[in-house]
């Protein structure tokens, strides 16, 4: 039977390998292609060489989005795991109604990030007319702030849900061995609990920090960038210059520009999975 299945086995994978070359791989290494290009479409892209990519570093916009970027997936990675793992050790101390509670923490991730910002606009615009403070548009605190609500307020429960599944998987003999050689409930949180659970802080921060960095379509309907582009995210900056800037040229520097953040979202990422497995026990 074994035999049979390892005959087939290449059978079986031609599908989804096919889809993969054809949906990812070819269209990957065109973008790289076209990023060295003058285009208006794929059929007349013409060579320019690395022109674009010193435009695109040239590009103030572009600089002042990979910043705020930065400053946004800091603090919102931060605060999102920080939030779901206190919820996460709430939940699993077995308090009455918890699947529901899981539920009510869960659903924002449910929804739409188009929907999600125009929900949260309105909120926070009337949260600042009361307070006599500008509106989104021209507030930039605001925006910045209001994004990171938005993207906790989505994600929290989400990152709830992998550190419930780590938590319940912390040996209860490990507990109750702590305690028997004194250990107070702060005490086995750090020397046991977080070390078990590093494996689900590995996927909660790689997540938080990929998503961070990907954010498009709750800046788009929740800021848009307003005002004058000063919270205008990376993934946004590319598509308002691929999209609303006229001429081939713009088309070319978009795609740098997107290679550019590619590079910089893996660097991060491999970076981030590396510390944090460093950190993991075997268990």
């Amino acid at each position: 039977m074994e035999k049979t299945l390892r005959k087939y086995f290449p059978l079986f994978v031609l599908p989804t390998l096919a889809a993969f070359i054809i949906g990812f791989i070819i269209p990957f290494g065109q973008g790289i292609y076209l990023s060295f290009c003058k285009f208006t479409t794929v059929n007349n892209a013409k060579w320019v060489g690395v022109s674009n990519y010193f435009t695109a570093f040239q590009d103030a916009t572009f600089a002042h989005a990979f910043w705020f970027t930065i400053a946004f997936a800091v603090v919102a990675t931060l605060l999102i795991n920080l939030l779901a793992f206190m919820v996460a050790l709430v939940l699993t101390r077995g308090i009455k109604g918890t699947n529901v509670f899981r539920t009510i923490f869960f659903m924002p991730n449910l929804i739409g990030g188009i929907v999600l910002g125009y929900i949260w606009q309105i909120l926070i615009n009337c949260v600042l007319s009361l307070v006599g403070k500008p509106l989104l548009a021209l507030n930039t605190p605001a925006g910045y702030w209001g994004l990171i609500i938005l993207m906790a307020w989505q994600q929290v429960g989400y990152m709830m849900i992998i550190y419930i599944a780590g938590l319940q998987n912390v040996s209860p003999d490990l507990l109750e061995a702590a305690q028997i050689d004194g250990a107070n409930s702060w005490q086995s949180l750090l020397k046991v609990k977080l070390p078990m659970v590093m494996p689900s802080i590995t996927i909660c921060l790689f997540l938080s920090v990929t998503n961070s960095f990907k954010l498009f379509d709750q800046n788009l309907s929740l800021t848009a960038g307003e005002p004058n582009h000063a919270s205008e995210m990376l993934a946004l900056n590319i598509y308002n210059t691929f999209y609303s800037r006229s001429g081939p040229q713009w088309k070319g520097i978009g795609q740098a520009k997107a290679v550019i953040f590619f590079v910089v979202v893996v660097a991060i990422a491999l970076v981030q999975l590396k510390a944090t497995r460093s950190r993991e026990v075997q268990q």
